[in-house]
C-alpha cells in the first residue's frame, strides 16, 4: 500500500478518537491534522529528527494492520483563528484565553499548551484544536454546563444554609467534575466534624436543556458518633480527670446538650495532644511525651472509647539560662535582663515563647526587624535541671522603606499616615510600630488594626504593612435612666468622630427630659493647619430642670474655643476659652418668706462667665481600649474671672490603674478629687459647684450625694460641695459566654463624699452653725454588678448597685441603663 506524500504542515496527532477523526474528515477531504486536550505525549521538537521505526517481532495468528511511519512534526504559521461549538461564550472571550495570535508560528508543543490553557479556565468540557492546510486555526469547544440549582437531600443533623456556605456550586454558576468533587469532600468533612464519621454524599447530575443542569447531593448522615470513655494509662502526677479538663474533647453525657465537643473528631484529638503536652511542659514536666492515642469504635457504631497512653517522665527546673549574639551590636548581658527565666524556677514552656517575644521586641526596638531567635536545650537527667540557650541571629540593621496602608474604605491614607510614628527611610523600631498601632486603635475609628513587616527591596529594608478594618464612626445615641424616684431621662445625639474620611469629630446632641434640655455642636479638627495641634469649637444651649432635686432651673448659653498638643508620646496639653451666659431661676416666692436656702437664693439671676484652663493627660497604659497593665492621670484647671461676673479657681484631677491578672480577671482602681473656690470675695455659685451620683456614684441618682437643705416643708435642696473624693475599684469577670457575644461583667465598688460649702451658707447671721443645712463630709460606699453589652444596636450598659453607706438624706437607686445605636 503507497502513501500519499503529506504537506508541509503540521502533522502529528495529539489526542485522536472517532470523533476527532470525524472532524477532520469535515474539514478537509484530504488531510486535517487535530490537536486536542488529552492523552499527550511529549511532543518532539520541529528540528529533531524523528525515532526510528523499530520492526515487532514476528507473531502467529492473523496479520495486524499496516502502520503509517510517524510523520516528521513540523512547525506551521497561523493565519486565522476560527472558534466553532460556542453557545454562550462570546468568541472574543476564547481567543483572549488562546496563547494564540494570527501570525505566530506554532507546532504541537505550542497546540498543547493553548488546550492546557483552555482547559485549566474551567469553562470547557472538551476542547480541540486542528490546523488546515489554508494556516487556519479550528478551535472546536464543548462548553461546561451551568447549574440551574444546587439541592440538598437528606440531611436533618445540618442546616441546608450551613451546608451552602460549604460548598462551591452555585446557581448560574459553571459545572465541573473536579468542582463537584471537591464539594463532596467539603459536606463530609462537615459531617465528620459534627460527630457524623459514617457520613455518606452521593453527586447526582440532572440534564436539562439549554446545556444546564441541576446537581442534588443525596446525604445519608448516618448515626452520631460520640466519645464513651477517655482514659489516660502511665499518668501519676495528674488523676483522669484533671487531664479530661485540659481536654477540648469530652465525654458524651445527657446534660450537653448544646456542645458538639462530646462527638468524635480525629482532628480535635490531635489538638488534645498538644494541649496535654502544655499543661505537663508548663507545669516542669520537660520531656513529657503522649505515647499512643488509640479510639476504638464500639460495635454498634455509636460511640469510640478513647485510650491515651503518656509518658510523664521527670519533673525539672531551669538550670543555666544564657544569651548568645552574632555580634556585638545587641548586648547579651542586657538582654538576659530581660528574660522572664531564672535559674532554679520551676520549667515552664510558656516562659520560652515569652523570653523570645521579648527578645524580638528588644532587637526590633533596636533596629533589627528580622531577628532570629533559636531557643537551644540541654536537658539534665541526675540534676531534673534544663539549660537553655537562646541563640539571637540579629542580621542587619533595618530601614523602612516603604508603608503600606491596607483595608482603609473610608478614612483618607493621610489620617492614618500621620498617626505613624515612623516614616519611609527612619531605622526600623518595634517599640515605636507598637505605639503606632495604639495610636490608631485609639482613634476608634477601626475594628481591627494590625502592624507587619515583611522583608524589602533589599535586605537592610522592611515593609511595614498597615491593616486596617474600618468599623462605624458615626453614632445615634439614646440613653434613658430610671431612678427610685421615678425620674426619666432620653439622650439623643449624632457623633460623627471621622468625619468625611479626615479625622475630623462632629458632634450634634438634644438630649430631653426631666432632668436636662440641652442642644450642643461641637467641632474638632485632630491636624489643625497641618500641625500636631488638635484645634475646635463648641457652641451649646443647655437647661437643668432641678425643680425635683434642688427648687431651681439652670439656663446656660455660650460657646468656646480648643487647642490641644502632644508634649511627648504620652502627654497631652490641652487649653481653651469659654464664654458664656449663666442663668439661675427659682419658683415665685421661693426666696424670702417661701424659706429658700441662702446657698440657692443668692445667686438668682444671670451672670457671665468668662473663663480659661488647661487639662493635662498623661497615658500610660498598654492598651488605649481594653487596657491590662498600666496607668492614666488627667489634671484639669479652670480661671474664671478674665472679665464677667464670676470669679474662681476649680482643679480636678483623677488617676486609674490597671492591672491584668488574667486576660478574663482585670482589676481598674480609678481615684478621683476636685475643689472650688472663688477669689476676690466672690462665693461659689450652684451651677458651678460639684454635683455626683448617677454615672459618677452608681448606686445614688444624679446629685443623689452631698450638702442639703433640710428645712422642713421644702424640697430637700441638693445644694452641690466645693470638694469632692471619689474611689472606684472594678473588677472585670469571666460570664461563661462565648466571646463573640460581646457581653462583659465587671463587680464594683465606689467610695467618696461630696461637701465643703461656703461658710457664708452654714452659718446663720450670729455665726451660730445652720441646722438645716447638712454638710458633713459623710463617707458613702455601694457595691454591685455592671453588665456591658456590645449589642447589634449599639453598645449597651446595666448597672445594677447595692448601698452599703449613705445619710437619711441622700437620694438612692437601684438600677441604671443606658444605650447607644452605631451607624
Amino acid at each position: 500500500m503507497t502513501s500519499r506524500r503529506q504537506p508541509p504542515m503540521v502533522s502529528r496527532m495529539i489526542r485522536q478518537d472517532a470523533s476527532a477523526r470525524h472532524f477532520a474528515r469535515a474539514l478537509s477531504p484530504s488531510l486535517l491534522v487535530l490537536v486536542a486536550a488529552a492523552g499527550l505525549a511529549g511532543p518532539a521538537l520541529a528540528q529533531d529528527p524523528p525515532p526510528p521505526v523499530q520492526p515487532a517481532p514476528a507473531e502467529a495468528g492473523p496479520p495486524a494492520a499496516a502502520q503509517p511511519a510517524p510523520p516528521q512534526e513540523q512547525r506551521v504559521t497561523i493565519n486565522r483563528i476560527l472558534v466553532r461549538g460556542n453557545q454562550r461564550i462570546d468568541q472574543t472571550t476564547v481567543l483572549s484565553y488562546l496563547p494564540i495570535q494570527p501570525g505566530d508560528v506554532v507546532d504541537a508543543a505550542v497546540l498543547d499548551v493553548a488546550v492546557r490553557t483552555l482547559t485549566r479556565t474551567q469553562l470547557f468540557a472538551d476542547v480541540q484544536l486542528g490546523v488546515q492546510p489554508n494556516g487556519d486555526l479550528v478551535v472546536e469547544i464543548v462548553e461546561n454546563p451551568i447549574i440551574n440549582q444546587v439541592v440538598f437531600e437528606g440531611n436533618g443533623a445540618v442546616s441546608e444554609d450551613k451546608l451552602r456556605e460549604e460548598v462551591t456550586l452555585r446557581p448560574r454558576g459553571i459545572y465541573t467534575r473536579a468542582r463537584i468533587q471537591e464539594d463532596v469532600g467539603k459536606i463530609v468533612e462537615l459531617y465528620r466534624l459534627s460527630g457524623r464519621i459514617s457520613a455518606t454524599v452521593t453527586p447526582k447530575i440532572v440534564q436539562l436543556d439549554q446545556n444546564r443542569v441541576d446537581v442534588v447531593f443525596e446525604i445519608n448522615e448516618g448515626p452520631e458518633t460520640g466519645v464513651r470513655t477517655i482514659t489516660f494509662l502511665g499518668n501519676s502526677a495528674y488523676s483522669d480527670n484533671d487531664l479530661r479538663e485540659v481536654m477540648v474533647t469530652q465525654q458524651s453525657a445527657w446534660y450537653r446538650l448544646f456542645s458538639t465537643n462530646d462527638n468524635y473528631d480525629p482532628n480535635r484529638l490531635d489538638y488534645d495532644r498538644e494541649q496535654l503536652r502544655k499543661f505537663y511542659t508548663n507545669r516542669g514536666y520537660y520531656d513529657f511525651r503522649v505515647l499512643s492515642a488509640i479510639s476504638e469504635l464500639a460495635p454498634d457504631d455509636s460511640a469510640f472509647a478513647i485510650s491515651i497512653t503518656v509518658d510523664e517522665g521527670d519533673r525539672y527546673n531551669f538550670g543555666t539560662v544564657d544569651v548568645v549574639t552574632e555580634n556585638d551590636r545587641l548586648n547579651p548581658d542586657f538582654l538576659k535582663l530581660l528574660l522572664p527565666i531564672r535559674t532554679g524556677e520551676l520549667y515552664e514552656s510558656d516562659k520560652i515563647e515569652a523570653a523570645v517575644d521579648a527578645l524580638t521586641f528588644a532587637a526590633g526596638s533596636a533596629g533589627y526587624a528580622f531577628v532570629e531567635i533559636e531557643p537551644s536545650y540541654r536537658a539534665n537527667p541526675e540534676t531534673d535541671t534544663v539549660d537553655v540557650t537562646f541563640n539571637v541571629k540579629e542580621g542587619q540593621r533595618v530601614y523602612v522603606d516603604r508603608i503600606n496602608v491596607i483595608g482603609n474604605t473610608r478614612t483618607l491614607d493621610n489620617v492614618i499616615r500621620r498617626e505613624m510614628m515612623l516614616t519611609e527611610g527612619d531605622a526600623f523600631n518595634r517599640t515605636l510600630l507598637e505605639r503606632s498601632r495604639n495610636n490608631l486603635r485609639a482613634l476608634g475609628f477601626f475594628k481591627d488594626v494590625t502592624v507587619e513587616e515583611a522583608r524589602g527591596t533589599a535586605p537592610d529594608r522592611s515593609v511595614v504593612n498597615v491593616t486596617v478594618t474600618e468599623q462605624p464612626t458615626g453614632e445615634l445615641s439614646v440613653g434613658a435612666g430610671f431612678s427610685s424616684v421615678d425620674s426619666f431621662v432620653v439622650n439623643l445625639g449624632i457623633t460623627e468622630r471621622n468625619f468625611r474620611g479626615r479625622g475630623q469629630n462632629v458632634v450634634a446632641r438634644v438630649e430631653w427630659g426631666s432632668l436636662r434640655q440641652q442642644v450642643d455642636f461641637r467641632f474638632t479638627e485632630p491636624k489643625f493647619l497641618g500641625r500636631d495641634l488638635r484645634a475646635g469649637f463648641d457652641a451649646f444651649h443647655s437647661r437643668y430642670d432641678l425643680s425635683e432635686f434642688s427648687s431651681y432651673d439652670y439656663r446656660s448659653t455660650g460657646g468656646g474655643v480648643r487647642l490641644s498638643y502632644p508634649l511627648n508620646g504620652y502627654t497631652l496639653l490641652s487649653t481653651r476659652y469659654f464664654l458664656k451666659s449663666d442663668e439661675i431661676i427659682v419658683p415665685q416666692g421661693f426666696c424670702g418668706a417661701g424659706g429658700g436656702s441662702n446657698a440657692l437664693c443668692d445667686q438668682v439671676g444671670s451672670f457671665l462667665n468668662s473663663s480659661a484652663g488647661y487639662t493635662l493627660l498623661v497615658d500610660r497604659r498598654n492598651d488605649p481600649i481594653r487596657p491590662t497593665r498600666g496607668w492614666t492621670g488627667t489634671l484639669r484647671q479652670d480661671f474664671a474671672g478674665i472679665g464677667g461676673d464670676v470669679n474662681y479657681v476649680k482643679s480636678e484631677a483623677d488617676v486609674s490603674a490597671y492591672w491584668g491578672i488574667t486576660p478574663e480577671w482585670i482589676v481598674t482602681a480609678t481615684a478621683s478629687v476636685g475643689y472650688i473656690s472663688g477669689w476676690g470675695g466672690d462665693p461659689i455659685r450652684i451651677n458651678d459647684r460639684f454635683f455626683k451620683g448617677g454615672n459618677s456614684f452608681r448606686g445614688f441618682e444624679t446629685a443623689g450625694i452631698g450638702p442639703r437643705d433640710i428645712t422642713p416643708g421644702t424640697n430637700n435642696d441638693a445644694l452641690g460641695g466645693n470638694f469632692y473624693a471619689i474611689g472606684t475599684l472594678d473588677m472585670t469577670v469571666p460570664n461563661g459566654l462565648p466571646e463573640e457575644y460581646g457581653i462583659r461583667t465587671s463587680v464594683f465598688i465606689d467610695v467618696g463624699t461630696v461637701g465643703v460649702l461656703d461658710d457664708r451658707y452654714t452659718t446663720t447671721a450670729t455665726g451660730a452653725l445652720n441646722a438645716n443645712i447638712v454638710d458633713d463630709l459623710a463617707l458613702r460606699a455601694s457595691t454591685g454588678v455592671s453588665v456591658h453589652w456590645r449589642s447589634p444596636m449599639g453598645p449597651i450598659r446595666f448597672d445594677l448597685s447595692n448601698i452599703l453607706g449613705q445619710e437619711d438624706y441622700d437620694k438612692t437607686e437601684t438600677f441604671r441603663f443606658s444605650t447607644s445605636t452605631q451607624f
